[in-house]
């Protein structure tokens, strides 16, 4: 048993403790707590234990996960610096989100890093690195602004919409501000099929986060495993498979991605898919009392996988690749290369490969992904001649259209 709760206690309880621990609860499989009255409602009635249970999930890894969190929500690591809080005047300001459970092992790292090296330093550093379901709305504010002084020095973050959109980051990209040290890149991620290098040099990708299936047999009901992209978006999976929308960076690398390959029609197929005419409240009710309401398919992250659990719930990394969102990180010129070089470091690889099961792109780094876990890229051509934030403004009203018709 942790510090925190146990996990027979009631989920109520649970979070009356540890008020933070709702947030994790809504990112992490229980979406629907996000409704007040369906968490009054269910919550009082049902240990974190067996609601784990019920969606066989793995409880030790849940825990774990968990407990990580909320260690973290109460650490000061994030806005420690080297000799005093978030400080807008430094040299370097460094900004940002990082995913949940690898961004304590890699800021305990930097705060390390940056005290073994600080008599090395002829900069003054800050940083500011989130958690990524605190989304970067904060970020945001500071980018639009038009004034490149109010953009961080360095910026990391998933997802297309924060580095593409012309009313972001995308603004900045011809001012000749910000630079890449163009290297060679891991060959799971520089091969003949794939190469995250981008040739204008704007952009560093430091790591992935993979999209995949999590498929329920139990409610296939006579349909056949998929195994691609394709097989989520037949007819066959119509009102079946869970997405991702919560995981905004995620969903969005998905719509890009289906769109960039199957056009408009694409993304009406993934709303046809989408698992849409059950209220939250009939969802709950259906996910602890009945079968064949569930979906049969839940596209999540890599990561999520490792807590799946039981002889009916199979991971399955698609044929023809996993989608990903890219983690990208951004610099000015400057006196940014050390910082850089640190986040591009084989130990901060490591971190990623195998504390989170992010994918780094460092060329030192094992990420165990045999040769058949291929990936889903746009490609670069696609990305430098396209606005993709208009393009994610689009599929995202076009998507919800559909799914509420």
């Amino acid at each position: 048993m942790n510090k925190y709760f146990s996990v027979e206690d009631k989920i109520y309880d649970m979070v009356n403790k540890n008020p933070k621990a709702i947030d994790f609860l809504i990112s992490n499989g229980f979406e629907h707590f996000s409704d007040k009255d369906i968490f009054e409602k269910m919550s009082k009635n049902i240990s974190l234990s067996m609601a784990l249970k019920l969606k066989k999930i793995n409880v030790d890894l849940y825990e774990e996960r968990l407990v990580s969190y909320l260690e973290e929500s109460t650490s000061s690591v994030d806005t420690t610096l080297i000799e005093k809080k978030e400080n807008k005047n430094a040299d370097v300001n460094i900004q940002g989100v990082l995913p949940c459970p690898i961004r304590i092992p890699l800021l305990e790292n930097f705060e390390s890093w940056l005290e073994n090296n600080k008599n090395n330093f002829d900069t003054t550093i800050s940083y500011n690195l989130k958690s990524a379901n605190r989304g970067l709305d904060w970020i945001k504010e500071q980018v639009k602004t038009g004034n490149v002084d109010d953009v961080p020095d360095v910026v990391i973050s998933a997802g297309f919409d924060l580095f593409f959109d012309k009313e972001l980051m995308g603004q900045y990209l011809d001012k000749d501000i910000f630079e890449v040290k163009r290297s060679d890149i891991n060959s799971d991620f520089c091969n003949e099929n794939i190469d995250l290098r981008d040739p204008q040099n704007k952009y560093s990708i430091i790591g992935v986060v993979p999209a995949v299936f999590l498929v329920n047999k139990n409610e296939l009901n006579g349909r056949k495993m998929p195994e691609t992209w394709a097989d989520i978006l037949s007819e066959e999976f119509s009102n079946s498979v869970a997405i991702p929308m919560g995981d905004l960076d995620l969903f969005n690398a998905i719509l890009v991605n289906i769109h960039r390959e199957y056009g408009d029609e694409g993304i009406s197929n993934l709303a046809r898919s989408y698992m849409k005419n059950l209220h939250p409240a009939q969802m709950v009710k259906s996910q602890l009392l009945k079968k064949n309401m569930n979906p049969a398919v839940s596209i999540i992250p890599y990561f999520f996988t490792q807590m799946s659990q039981g002889e009916n719930v199979e991971a399955v990394w698609p044929k023809d690749g996993a989608i990903m969102s890219p983690i990208f990180l951004m610099s000015k010129k400057g006196k940014t290369s050390q910082v850089v070089d640190f986040f591009m470091s084989t130990e901060v690889g490591k971190i990623f490969s195998a504390n989170g099961k992010f994918p780094s792109t460092n060329k030192n780094v094992e990420n165990y992904l045999s040769k058949d876990k291929k990936f889903k890229w746009v490609g670069w051509d696609f990305i430098h001649n396209t606005d993709i934030g208009s393009l994610l403004r689009t599929l995202e009203e076009n998507f919800n259209k559909e799914i509420v018709d």
